[in-house]
């Protein structure tokens, strides 16, 4: 980390400790650094949630020896591991994951398997049944040489990107963000149109959330769920989607009464395996629109590119309990679609109304949502 970001990064401690998990006294928190690049950022959290007067527990993650592990790994190991560390979990309050990979690609080659087991049987129940649900959390991906060789950019610009993004004002933008809540509130059926797209489905009584900062950093999207069996048609996803260790492109999808009846990428046989993970895997858990001005492209990692403004995300998989369709999975698999003119435009209509054409608002009550009105 160049020196003259550690004022930023003592401002960004700060902001993930106060803001984005509202730590109180006595408050017990899991901090997790996936990577050891990110160590100086937990370092400085560590010390926030002292003057907290929080309680951390930390946990050191590194990737190659995950892979070693995960590679041996049987149901029995997984399951007792999460036993002891859903045990852990439910006694936090809060919980900050700092994810800093020297290679993002380390996972890559671990036998699709053993991932799937570990979904299943880690992820799931420490993860998605209590983490999500039951404590105030937020990650973030930390910048690493492997971080910025992914996003294409120089060491020095994609810490300059990774500040701009995550301490921009929230506040700001989280007030602007209730203007779509209200709109998506009212909203039944949701088409969207574009290159290799072509899809609808309703929203109708599904609970809308605006993401200002809370649960990620970066943050700047609103998310809700399509009704389980309604979404019909298909969609492209132009951005790449970085997925246990592997980068998909072209991923195609092609619903039927809400289910996945065909699904293509770049490794089409490893796409459909991830989708028959479960159920639950062939249904979408989320749909959620992406408003965040300092994000532009993608940096193949979902937690930016799903935050991309004029973008919106599909996301094969389980629902949140915030906004609930009934979906389950050990899945969660958010992929996106920019609809800028640089990545070929398209449009979006709320109950047959235009209301986001090109990636820009054309709402009157949305505009306050666009980039010129956000920056600055």
């Amino acid at each position: 980390m160049y020196s003259g970001n550690q004022v930023k990064n003592q401002i960004l401690a700060s902001n993930l400790v106060n803001y984005s998990c509202r730590l109180k006294p006595g408050e017990r928190i899991w901090i997790e650094a996936v990577g050891t690049e990110g160590l100086s950022l937990v370092d400085d959290i560590v010390k926030e949630v002292y003057k907290a007067g929080g309680v951390p527990f930390v946990n050191i993650v590194h990737e190659k020896i995950q892979r070693s592990w995960l590679n041996g790994a049987t149901e029995e190991q997984i399951k007792f591991l999460a036993k002891y560390d859903v045990l852990k979990m439910e006694e936090m309050q809060a919980y900050i994951r700092v994810s800093a990979m020297s290679n993002q690609a380390e996972l890559s080659d671990v036998p699709d398997d053993k991932r799937a087991m570990y979904q299943l049987f880690y992820n799931k129940p420490v993860n998605t049944d209590v983490r999500v649900p039951k404590t105030k959390w937020v990650v973030l991906t930390y910048p690493s040489a492997g971080s910025a060789q992914q996003a294409g950019k120089s060491s020095e610009a994609y810490e300059e990107f990774f500040y701009n993004v995550c301490n921009m004002d929230y506040k700001k933008m989280g007030e602007a963000m209730d203007k779509l809540v209200n709109v998506m509130r009212k909203t039944d059926k949701v088409t969207i149109k574009g290159p290799g797209c072509d899809f609808s489905f309703s929203i109708k009584d599904i609970p809308v959330i605006k993401c200002d900062g809370i649960n990620n950093i970066p943050d700047g999207e609103v998310f809700t769920a399509p009704v389980k069996n309604s979404v019909n048609g298909y969609v492209t996803f132009n951005a790449p989607s970085n997925f246990q260790g592997y980068t998909f492109e072209n991923i195609k999808l092609e619903f039927k009464d809400g289910k996945i009846i065909n699904a293509s990428a770049n490794d089409t046989e490893r796409i459909n395996k991830i989708l028959n993970t479960d159920d639950g895997a062939r249904y979408v858990g989320e749909f959620a629109i992406g408003v965040n001005p300092y994000i532009t492209q993608p940096a193949k990692n979902t937690l930016f590119d799903e935050k991309i403004a004029g973008s919106f995300h599909f996301t094969p998989g389980s629902c949140y309990d915030e906004a609930p369709n009934g979906n389950k999975s050990a899945i969660h698999w958010d992929m996106v679609c920019i609809q800028t003119p640089e990545y070929g435009g398209g449009e979006m209509y709320f109950d047959g109304e235009l209301v986001r054409q090109n990636g820009i608002f054309v709402h009157p009550e949305l505009v306050v949502l666009n980039p010129e009105n956000l920056i600055g």
